[in-house]
């Protein structure tokens, strides 16, 4: 199998993260190279980019200071970790990527998706995923697993409902509205439940 890049998409607590793990830990099981990696970060600059996103009062950033924050990681993030990985044939799979930008910055905050998906061009060189696997959940239900699974970075779960339920309208109409990328699986499921059900979608 030749390497791919797939990022995984949704709102808080919908459970990327173990999805992610889960899926690397599959692929490098049948001998693939695998590159583990999140958004906003996986670089060093990128990973204090991070923190200033993550930590810290809600309306500390204007959507487009965000924006703006969330590429300037992104760019260093690309240029130094996921092209590279691609060149050299690996698959990389990454916690978060443009669609969280659309949906959060965009959807949630208001700033035009176009302008958002040319600002991605230019910092990124229009790097898209091959595949976008989208973990949809009622926001309610989301935040209060992330309430439960604590460790700080909490700024985006602190934004009003209202916010969250945008981010979640957002994800979960993205699997119609681009289906040649996106394909979206139900976060309710048991774990193994559904790592076995992107795997299936994943895998040849």
């Amino acid at each position: 199998m030749a390497g791919r890049f797939i990022s995984f998409e949704g709102g808080e607590g919908s459970g990327k993260s173990t999805q992610s793990r889960l899926l690397a830990e599959r692929l490098k099981s049948l001998g693939q190279a695998v590159v583990l990696t999140r958004e906003p970060g996986g670089t060093p600059g990128a990973e204090a980019v991070r923190n200033l996103l993550v930590n810290g009062a809600a309306d500390r950033w204007s959507p487009w200071a965000e924006a703006c924050l969330v590429n300037a990681a992104r760019a260093d993030h690309v240029e130094r970790i996921i092209r590279p990985a691609l060149t050299q044939g690996a698959w990389v799979i990454c916690d978060r990527f443009i669609d969280s930008t659309r949906a959060y910055q965009g959807a949630g905050k208001g700033l035009d998706d176009a302008d958002l998906c040319d600002l991605h061009a230019k910092v990124t060189g229009n790097l898209w995923p091959d595949l976008t696997l989208v973990l949809n959940l009622p926001p309610t239900t989301g935040l209060g697993r992330a309430g439960v699974r604590g460790g700080g970075e909490d700024r985006f779960e602190s934004h009003d409902g209202g916010f969250h339920e945008r981010v979640a309208a957002f994800f979960a109409r993205l699997p119609a509205a681009e289906s040649a990328r996106c394909h979206g699986f139900d976060a309710s499921l048991p774990m193994d439940t559904l790592a076995n059900a992107i795997a299936a979608r994943v895998l040849p």
